[in-house]
């Protein structure tokens, strides 16, 4: 698999010296470990809250990996709570597909791998690319099925691949670097309810990991580097489908054919599902070219789950079944069975229509 450092604006962000967390397995397997490295700015209750973010996650995933992650506060800008920047890689299609087959322990698993196209290449909507036939740079969406590079390579991050065995279980690579913004009064202990006045730390710190371990979109990398944002540039630069991306359709991409994707960057409504898109579990956020949040995450503000994009004053943030869902779907095993579809608040497909990036979650006033 090769390597590089990327930034996945999400909700936190690190630096620091390093502090080995060992974590004490609640089930017979092992669960996933952390190896936290932090700056001087992480004080004690920090240090602690984040800790309590890594225990969750420990709580519910189970692969024998060890995730690293440098940690720290500064000053990130107005409305930013925190981002995560992600050390990632690519690996090639049939080599992701393999990986996903061996590691598939639950029916939501091989529901997952069934859904995904056949042969060593996938089909996918794509817009806004200089060779777009609708005129360069055009938003209208296009069938892009040319069996080139972005058809034929998955871009993830370490630790997502540590998960899948297509990285080591620990070592090597830090897996990424997460900082909180020093400009925001948070409240670090959750258990006694959250200020009225402050942030959830820890409910940010969860949401940062999230995307530490995989929860990514190459959309925003689309986004961001097409009009109006910049290029436009060819399909073949945008390398950038993600593990999470396999699983977010449309009504348009699911009239494609069997397995074919929406990585398109426009205001459409695009959905989370596990089964070729027939069953829509989840609505994304459609990007900074969308709903104005990155794609990163789920919809803004439909409760989803820790991955939504914003956090309030006052709100107490936790992991949903849904957000362990789409991590059992990239190649994550879970602690406990992720529930049937038929359990999820299901959304019905006729009802759907609405270069480097850094995933940051931002505060919802």
């Amino acid at each position: 698999m090769n390597t590089s450092s990327w930034l996945w604006g999400s909700r936190l962000t690190a630096l620091g010296f390093s502090v080995g967390l060992g974590l004490t397995p609640l089930t017979t397997r092992a669960q996933l470990s952390f190896d936290l490295i932090h700056d001087p700015s992480m004080n004690a209750q920090a240090l602690a809250g984040f800790q309590m973010a890594a225990n969750r996650w420990s709580s519910v995933l189970q692969d024998h990996v060890t995730v690293t992650i440098n940690i720290g506060f500064s000053s990130l800008g107005a409305g930013i709570l925190g981002q995560t920047g992600s050390t990632g890689g690519w690996v090639d299609y049939s080599s992701f597909k393999l990986a996903l087959a061996y590691d598939a322990t639950s029916k939501l698993d091989v529901s997952a791998v069934t859904s995904l196209q056949p042969g060593s290449s996938f089909s996918m909507l794509i817009n806004r690319t200089a060779d777009n036939p609708n005129g360069p740079g055009s938003a209208v969406p296009y069938l892009d099925n040319d069996g080139s590079d972005n058809n034929s390579y998955v871009r993830m991050t370490i630790a997502n691949a540590r998960a899948l065995g297509l990285y080591s279980s620990s070592g090597g690579a830090s897996d990424g670097t997460i900082r909180f913004n020093s400009d925001f009064a948070f409240d670090f202990d959750p258990t006694d309810g959250i200020d009225a006045d402050k942030i959830d730390f820890v409910g940010v710190a969860t949401h940062e990991i999230g995307h530490a371990l995989g929860f990514i979109s190459g959309v925003d990398t689309l986004t961001y580097n097409s009009p109006p944002f910049g290029g436009p540039y060819p399909s073949d630069a945008f390398v950038y489908v993600s593990p999470l991306d396999f699983f977010r359709y449309s009504v348009d991409s699911r009239a494609q054919g069997k397995g074919v994707i929406d990585y398109t960057a426009d205001t459409r409504m695009k959905y989370f599902s596990v089964d070729g898109g027939n069953t829509g579990l989840a609505l994304f956020s459609t990007g900074e070219s969308g709903d104005g949040w990155q794609a990163s995450h789920w919809i803004d503000n439909w409760g989803y789950g820790i991955m939504d994009p914003a956090a309030a004053y006052g709100e107490l943030l936790s992991l949903s079944k849904t957000d362990v869902a789409a991590f059992d779907a990239i190649g994550w095993d879970t602690v406990r069975a992720v529930p049937e579809p038929s359990t999820y608040g299901l959304i019905g497909a006729g009802m759907l229509g609405l270069a480097m990036i850094l995933r940051r979650r931002r505060v919802r006033r």
